[in-house]
């Protein structure tokens, strides 16, 4: 098959296999729409549990001190109709105290008794409503899970058609370049991009020079060397504008050359005015000497003539 035909023919792939993987991925994805549902139905029917439990155990007790509070009014009751027959005094504080120890009996179950009915009735009234949201949580997790069944219905149908084609290109195909041309769209997307103006459009970066004029060329399947992804040559509008290096802006060779003349002229200028400079220092420095020995000279003579009039003083 001919170079640009397979170029062609990867496009079309690449469009069916970028579609294919991005149906997968959902196909993949779906179930997990109904697990944060399912979670949420399942801690829900675990609360509910918990607290029937209690509400269980709440229940228990109560009955409990119900059974106690009549026992405890019948012991009442019992000390009031026995005071008719009372003869003693004795026996009429005993059975006072048997008639205040059961009432207070009764009172502090009476309390106790209204405080778990409270707690039964709140228990109570949460299980309706925990078992209402359970209904509404069941119905609507059955609405998703037969939306998503209908979704991924339509997903595999579309998988399938895609498949067929796909199943249509790749007889052509060569296949080490089929196995990688997959394995890069599943992770860059893109499989085969254009080159413009020596510059990879897929990962951006800038080619070499005589790689991509091969890839101009367009004779072999390349492949690009930073992101591994297939390319093929594109021209752009401005790539003579944009090119890395301009005749116009570099100049002649004439303009270099007088550049090149003009600072060789301009250092030779520097240097013989350099020398100038030091040739006139040299000659301020040998002034300066030959004043200084004429002055030494000066002082040696006038020290001969002190030495000659001190001999001839003596």
């Amino acid at each position: 098959m001919a170079t640009a035909d397979t170029f062609e023919e990867l496009k079309k792939l690449q469009e069916i296999l970028v579609e294919k993987y991005q149906l997968d991925a959902k196909v993949e994805e779906a179930p997990k729409q109904l697990s944060a549902q399912e979670e949420l139905l399942a801690r829900m029917k675990k609360e509910f549990i918990e607290k029937n439990t209690e509400y269980e155990a709440v229940k228990e007790r109560v009955s409990k001190l119900k059974f106690d509070l009549d026992e405890a009014v019948r012991a009442r009751e019992n000390g009031e109709k026995g005071m008719d027959n009372i003869t003693t005094h004795r026996e009429y504080e005993a059975l006072e105290k048997q008639i205040l120890e059961a009432t207070d009996r009764e009172n502090d179950i009476r309390k106790d008794l209204q405080k778990e009915e409270k707690i039964l009735e709140d228990i109570k009234e949460t299980l309706k409503i925990n078992e209402e949201m359970i209904n509404s949580q069941e119905s609507e997790l059955t609405e998703s899970r037969n939306s998503l069944n209908e979704e991924l219905k339509q997903y595999h149908e579309h998988l399938d058609e895609l498949t067929a084609k796909e199943n249509e290109i790749i007889p052509s195909l060569d296949k080490e370049i089929l196995f990688k041309f997959r394995r890069i769209i599943q992770r860059n997307s893109e499989g085969i991009v254009a080159v413009k103006n020596g510059v990879c459009t897929g990962c951006h970066m800038i080619l070499p020079a005589q790689f991509a004029n091969t890839v101009r060329e367009g004779d072999s399947i390349l492949f690009c060397p930073y992101c591994s992804r297939i390319l093929f040559y594109e021209e752009s509008e401005d790539e003579d504008e944009d090119m890395y290096f301009r005749m116009d802006d570099a100049g002649s060779l004439a303009d270099l050359s007088d550049e090149f003349d003009e600072d060789e002229y301009d250092s030779e200028d520097e240097e013989k005015e350099d020398s100038f400079y030091d040739d006139e220092n040299e000659s301020y420095d040998d002034e300066d000497s030959d004043s200084e020995d004429e002055d030494d000279d000066s002082d040696d003579e006038d020290d001969e003539e002190d030495l000659s009039d001190e001999d001839e003083l003596n």
